[in-house]
């Protein structure tokens, strides 16, 4: 490595790093900034429309109503359409949902150019019949209705699909316990429990099924069910502290006569305390604890932890973190760690593992280790293991709910895990004292682990995760991060001359562009985001990397010097492919990336001073 800028480099991480602690709370851990949302807001206002009409007891909510309908005329895309983020690519889901906005607020007159446009785009690419829109949707969706059905029954609030075309919820499966959950085949994600209940009923009551028999079932489920969603809603009143879910929570039981009801209440005030002063709305509240540890992870691989203060605070807070009861919304056993520190959260392998391995970090930049921090490992990775599919892979939430594509395991989640297992397996040795009991349960994390990622890396060497995507790669798929993420793994338990951790290395270095970045696959815009995550692992894939990770952190520094960490990507996928960006990632994955060269090539010979 003999074309390294030294100079350019520690301007470059300085940059990175300054922004990185810029965002860092009084509290001592990072919030982040979710992108705002065309769906959310549609959604939402769509939500209080609804309520409005129905109840009066809530409050008008003219302008916050008004607020949301002006930013989404403002914000439509120049082809007519509606992406989910400012920057991405017009949707179907997000397009019919924001023009069943415009119809549900009653302000379809006052912006009939905008409804024009959105109808010629869904018109030019789906068809110009209701139905044929209707059957767009499905089949997009496919077998999974967690997010087709809420569109459908949302348009046809609006009068802009027949009721006929809704497909049904059989929400009184929600009555059965939740263990039985991943026996009963629902066509919903685990996560999607409130929206089968809710939108279920809704259905049901719009179109009673033909059936007298299932009209009486359903019929005597609607109070035990209802009685479930009032458990499982967050004292927050955001299910996920999602405005998406949330708001058709609130859609569905306002049209059904149930403006009234206490779920609703806490709905609806969920959806005012989280609207922006632009008059949007975000995917979700925030990812506070998922960039936490993103945070604390990419400082330690920079070599820069002993430089954090407050680290025994932060530690404190990862800790308050952890589920200790059991999760009234997934059945999730005490253990585990959410994406946020709201109410809202839901236990989840990715955040499971990434709080794992930032507290390993964090213990060892203290020196310490407290009893607190013992029994978080401890069932931190019991929980883990109980996760764990018959595949060998983790899913995200629930283990067993594999017939629908975001419930199954996932390549991203796996590595992740086998990341945060890493640290005990450094020689493969046995477990450190406090974990010995749990010993069995990590070998079967480690070795399974392993099998799956080796069973499902594809023929052409990469990875695809399942929490990511880009919008320009074939079928929307992310295969520069999910190898990124696979080969990160493989460096942390010292497998990269293994067979195929040289596969995933050989793709990454043949989807490089020319301009020296990674896109999310072969072929697509560079990002700093997908570059970042690249060069961090080619970092440690030997010589035949060398000249693509100068040509990497090349195109790396000059983004960064030119101000392009202001400006990050739709590279995130949120539920059921609702896409976001998130102000942190290209700062965080830009530090762990630029601090490894710099440990790296600082004092290397032939680098350029």
């Amino acid at each position: 490595m003999n074309r390294v800028d030294v100079g350019c480099l520690e301007s470059a991480y300085q940059i990175a790093l300054a922004a990185l602690l810029a965002e860092r709370t009084p509290e001592g851990h990072w919030v982040g900034e979710l992108s705002t949302s065309a769906l959310s807001t549609a959604t939402a206002v769509s939500a209080l429309a609804l309520v409005r009409k129905a109840s009066t007891a809530h409050g008008s909510f003219d302008s916050l109503i008004s607020g949301g309908i002006h930013w989404l005329a403002a914000n439509q895309n120049a082809d007519g359409g509606w992406g989910d983020t400012i920057r991405s690519f017009s949707n179907i889901s997000t397009t019919m949902l924001c023009r069943a906005a415009f119809h549900l607020t009653g302000a379809a007159a006052d912006h009939a150019e905008v409804l024009r446009r959105s109808e010629e785009w869904l018109h030019a690419r789906y068809g110009k019949t209701a139905e044929d829109v209707a059957e767009a949707i499905r089949a997009r969706y496919g077998k999974d209705r967690t997010f087709s059905v809420p569109i459908l029954m949302t348009s046809a609030l609006a009068g802009l699909v027949p009721w006929c075309e809704v497909p049904s919820l059989p929400f009184e499966l929600a009555c059965f316990p939740q263990s039985w959950f991943r026996f009963l085949r629902i066509p919903v994600v685990s996560y999607a429990l409130p929206a089968l209940i809710a939108i279920g009923q809704a259905v049901h009551h719009h179109r009673p099924p033909c059936n007298p028999l299932m009209r009486l079932v359903r019929h005597l489920a609607i109070g035990k069910s209802l009685r479930v969603l009032q458990k499982i809603q967050p004292s927050s009143g955001g299910f996920l502290e999602a405005a998406p879910l949330t708001s058709f929570v609130t859609m569905a039981l306002a049209s059904i006569g149930r403006a009234d009801h206490p779920v609703v209440s806490k709905c609806v005030a969920f959806l005012v305390n989280s609207v922006r002063p632009d008059g949007s709305w975000p995917i979700d509240t925030n990812l506070a604890t998922w960039l936490t540890t993103l945070a604390v992870n990419a400082l330690a691989a920079a070599g820069e932890l002993d430089k954090l203060d407050r680290k025994d605070q932060l530690r404190a807070w990862l800790l308050r973190q952890q589920y200790k009861q059991r999760h009234p919304y997934t059945g999730a056993d005490a253990g585990g760690w959410a994406w946020t520190d709201l109410p809202g959260g839901v236990p989840d392998a990715d955040d499971t593992a990434g709080t794992l391995l930032a507290l390993y970090h964090l213990e060892r930049a203290l020196g310490q280790r407290d009893f607190m921090s013992i029994r978080a490992f401890r069932d931190g990775f019991l929980w883990l293991g109980g996760l764990q599919n018959r595949d060998g892979g983790i899913p995200t939430f629930c283990r067993g709910w594999g017939h629908l594509p975001f419930d199954r395991s996932g390549c991203d989640l796996t590595a992740h895990t086998l990341r945060a297992l890493a640290p005990w397996y450094d020689t493969r040795s046995v477990p450190p004292k406090e974990i010995n009991k749990i010993g069995d349960r990590l070998e079967s994390l480690y070795d399974n682990g392993l099998v799956y990622l080796e069973r499902h890396q594809r023929p052409d060497g990469s990875w695809d995760p399942l929490w990511f995507g880009n919008q320009y790669a074939p079928d929307d798929e992310a295969p520069t991060y999910g190898t990124a993420r696979v080969l990160a793994a493989y460096r942390d338990l010292d497998r990269m001359t293994s067979e195929p951790a040289q596969r995933g290395i050989a793709w990454l270095l043949s989807a490089q562009n020319a301009d020296g970045g990674w896109g999310g696959a072969v072929n697509t815009p560079s990002s700093i985001e997908e570059t970042a995550l690249a060069v961090e692992v080619l970092l440690d894939a030997g010589p035949s990397a060398e000249a693509a990770v100068e040509r990497g952190l090349a195109w790396l520094i000059e983004r960064i010097e030119s101000g392009g960490l202001a400006q990050p990507t739709p590279i995130g996928f949120y539920f059921a492919k609702l896409w976001y960006f998130e102000k942190l990632y290209p700062v965080i994955f830009s530090v762990a990336a630029l601090g490894r060269a710099r440990r790296k090539f600082a004092s290397a010979p032939g680098t350029h001073e």
